[in-house]
C-alpha cells in the first residue's frame, strides 16, 4: 500500500486546477498579503526579523489572526502556504497543491487532533508547506514525498501558545520547515516517506486522507474581524442587534456548542493578543465598538472599564453536543437591557464557506488593513507580491530582536 506521503504527492503533481480553484488561489494571495502588510509594525514581526523569509512572512500573515481558515481542519492554510510558495518562486498551482494537501491532512487528523491540544496549522502545515515549495521548484512526486518526510520533525505546535507571540512564530516555523525540506529534497537528501505515516499515527490521525474533490475541499473561510475564527459568529450575531440595545446592558447570555469555543482559552484577557481568544471580549467589542477592527484588540481597548464590566456580565452555556467543529450548530445570544431582552440566532458568519464574503466586505477588509493596501493590491501577482513582501519585511530590520 502506498504511503500517505506518496499518495498525496501523486495527487499534488497530477491534479488539474479549475477556474474556481484558480480564483480561490488569487483571493488567498490577496487576503494573505493584505493582513501581512497590516502587521508590518506589530512587535512580533520585529521579533521574527532574524528568521528566513518564509517564516518572517508567515508570522506577519498570522499574528493579527485576520487570515483565512479551512474550517474542516481548523487550519490557517494560507498563512503557511502563501509564504512557502512565494519564498520558493512559485505561483497559483503550487499554492493549490500545498493548500490541498494541508486541507486533506487536516481533515484526516480530525477534530480530536485539535481538541487534544495540537495546533493543526502547524502539524498539517509543515508537510504541506514542503509540498507547496517542492511544487514551486518543479520537483517530481517522489521528491515531494521525501520533502514531506523531511518536514516531519517540525510538524508540531500546540494551542497553549494562543494569545502569545508563540502562536504566530510556530506558524512561521512550519512554513520555513517546508521550504527547507523542499530544498533538501531538491539537493538529493534521502528520507523514508513512511515517516509521514508514523507521525500521522502518533498525533492521532486515523485512516487516510481523502484525495477526491476540488483542490481545497470545503473551501476557505475569510475573516471579517481580526480575531480567532471562534469569535466571528458571536460578534456577527451581536452586531445584528447592537443598534436595538438601549440603556445599560445588564447581562448577556451566550449559548453555543462546546466544540465551537475550543480555542477561546482566555475568559479574562488583559492583553490584545489574549482578547483574540476570548468569548467575553467578543461580546464586549461587539457591543462597544462600531466595527471591531485592529484598535479593538489593543491592550488599552481590552482594559477599558466598560469592556471589563461587560465581560463580567457574560454568562456562557456550552452544551457538549454530538456535533464537532467551530461552526457546529448555531450561536444564540440574549442581551438583557433596559427592562427588555433581545435574542439573536446565527449559524453562518459573514465570510464562512456557506456565506462567502461579498465584494464590499472584502473591500472593507482590505481598507481596514491600511489606506495604501487596496491600491497596492489592485492587481496582485505572485512575483509582484514576492517583491513587495521582500521590501516590507527585510531581514534584521533596525531595532529587531536578535
Amino acid at each position: 500500500m502506498a504511503s500517505i506521503a506518496s499518495s498525496l504527492a501523486q495527487w499534488a503533481t497530477g491534479f488539474e486546477p479549475t477556474e474556481e480553484d484558480l480564483a480561490l488561489a488569487r483571493r488567498s494571495l490577496l487576503d494573505t498579503t493584505a493582513v501581512a502588510l497590516a502587521a508590518r509594525e506589530h512587535p512580533a514581526t520585529g521579533v521574527a526579523a532574524g528568521l528566513p523569509e518564509a517564516a518572517r512572512w508567515a508570522v506577519a500573515a498570522h499574528v493579527l489572526d485576520f487570515d483565512d481558515l479551512h474550517v474542516g481542519s481548523t487550519a490557517h492554510v494560507s498563512a503557511v502556504i502563501v509564504p512557502a510558495v512565494l519564498a520558493s518562486g512559485g505561483e497559483a498551482r503550487a499554492y493549490l497543491a500545498g493548500a490541498g494537501v494541508m486541507a486533506r491532512l487536516g481533515n484526516a487528523l480530525g477534530w480530536s487532533h485539535y481538541t487534544a491540544g495540537w495546533h493543526a496549522t502547524c502539524t498539517a502545515g509543515a508537510p504541506a508547506a514542503a509540498v507547496a515549495a517542492s511544487a514551486a521548484m518543479g520537483l517530481p512526486a517522489e521528491r515531494l514525498a521525501i520533502a514531506m518526510a523531511l518536514a516531519v520533525p517540525a510538524a508540531g505546535g500546540v494551542r497553549e501558545a494562543f494569545g502569545t507571540h508563540g502562536k504566530s512564530l510556530q506558524v512561521g516555523f512550519a512554513a520555513d520547515a517546508g521550504v527547507r525540506a523542499a530544498r533538501l529534497a531538491a539537493a538529493g537528501a534521502t528520507a523514508d516517506p513512511r515517516a509521514v505515516d508514523a507521525w500521522f499515527e502518533l498525533v492521532g490521525g486515523r485512516g487516510e486522507p481523502e484525495l477526491a474533490g476540488p483542490a481545497v475541499p470545503g473551501g476557505l473561510a475569510i475573516k471579517v474581524f481580526p480575531c480567532c475564527y471562534a469569535m466571528q459568529r458571536p460578534i456577527a450575531a451581536l452586531r445584528e442587534i447592537r443598534e436595538q440595545v438601549r440603556g445599560d446592558v445588564l447581562a448577556v447570555r451566550v449559548r453555543t456548542p462546546k466544540s465551537t469555543v475550543t480555542p477561546l482559552i482566555h475568559d479574562r484577557p488583559v492583553t490584545g493578543l489574549q482578547a483574540k481568544f476570548s468569548m467575553p471580549y467578543a461580546v464586549a467589542t461587539a457591543l462597544l465598538d462600531d466595527y471591531p477592527d485592529f484598535a479593538a484588540f489593543t491592550d488599552e481597548a481590552v482594559n477599558r472599564p466598560a469592556a471589563r464590566r461587560l465581560m463580567r456580565g457574560v454568562a456562557a452555556d456550552y452544551p457538549d453536543t454530538a456535533a464537532d467543529g467551530l461552526l457546529a450548530g448555531e450561536v444564540v445570544v440574549e442581551v438583557e437591557h433596559d427592562g427588555a431582552t433581545l435574542r439573536v440566532d446565527l449559524a453562518h458568519p459573514p465570510g464562512a464557506p456557506a456565506r462567502p464574503p461579498t465584494g464590499p466586505e472584502l473591500a472593507d477588509k482590505l481598507a481596514a488593513c491600511g489606506e495604501d493596501v487596496p491600491g497596492l493590491l489592485a492587481d496582485p501577482d505572485w512575483a509582484r507580491v514576492r517583491e513587495l513582501l521582500s521590501r516590507t519585511f527585510p531581514p534584521e530590520r533596525e531595532g529587531a530582536s536578535r
